[in-house]
């Protein structure tokens, strides 16, 4: 996430905060037995629904979904014209000590692959089972964060049937009632909010980061199966600028006067 993300959560998160302390009786907002009461039960049925080690790598997903950088296509499109220009000079095992320099998993399996003297269609079978076995995995982290989303909102009303029935053992008594109301409406309150505000962004976050490496993904398999194909740098440069939005894109950028400049150029050198 960028800066501008992290400074809207903070301005938005404060402004809903400061909704529920310019209220009368904030205090009664905050309430420990229900918030005990929806974390401990989303967190008990996760941990009865999952293995443990599924929950651990998954949270570490979470994290690397909100910390980690990822490379723009753009880059991308820059790192397999540098590779295209060492095949076209030095040959395809030139790629063998740019394999040992690249951070990029999914690229260096691929220049591994490429080195190795793989056949087009052995690559492409290769990194397209790769690709989907990392997607299938990512969609089972996903998973978990959208089914406790559901979880925690069953149990804030289980929070509130708790606070319920404390009031009803306490008829009579308004020293008891008095306990027993914000634990029945804070613990919805609680679910609701952890629900919508944490597991299901989150789980979105998951989402959209996967589909963004599958396309970066997609992006390195068919420049490396290019680079066998088509050795000349500037025409692998415009095959895989289709993956760029137009905005994105060099010569889709350019001036009229640019391209009649450039079929002047073709008229007055013709092949």
């Amino acid at each position: 996430m960028s800066t501008y993300n992290w400074m809207g959560v903070v301005l938005f998160a404060g402004i809903y905060g400061a909704t529920f302390m310019f209220t009368d009786n904030a205090a009664l907002m905050l309430n420990g037995i229900g918030l005990s009461v929806v974390l401990s039960g989303t967190l008990g049925a996760i941990f009865l629904s999952y293995p443990f080690d599924d929950i651990r790598t998954a949270l570490k997903v979470a994290h690397n979904t909100y910390s980690g950088n990822m490379l723009t296509p753009e880059r991308i499109i820059a790192i397999l014209r540098e590779l295209a220009v060492r095949t076209r000079t030095n040959g395809v095992l030139a790629l063998e000590d740019f394999s040992e320099q690249t951070t990029i998993g999914f690229l260096k399996r691929a220049l591994n692959l490429l080195v190795d003297g793989f056949k087009d269609e052995e690559l492409h079978e290769i990194l397209h089972t790769e690709m989907f076995y990392f997607k299938q995995r990512r969609i089972q982290h996903e998973r978990m964060f959208r089914h406790a989303a559901r979880l925690a909102p069953a149990f804030g009303v289980a929070g509130s049937v708790i606070g319920l029935i404390a009031m009803l053992t306490g008829i009579g008594n308004p020293d008891v009632i008095l306990k027993s109301i914000p634990i029945a409406l804070t613990s919805t309150l609680y679910g609701i909010v952890l629900s919508n505000f944490v597991l299901t962004p989150i789980a979105e976050s998951i989402h959209a980061k996967t589909e963004r490496e599958l396309l970066l993904q997609k992006l390195v398999s068919d420049g490396i199966i290019a680079i066998r194909r088509e050795p000349n740098p500037v025409r692998l440069a415009t095959k895989l600028e289709s993956f760029l939005t137009p905005a994105a894109r060099h010569h889709e950028n350019r001036s009229i006067d640019e391209l009649r400049d450039g079929i002047r150029g073709l008229h007055s050198h013709p092949q």
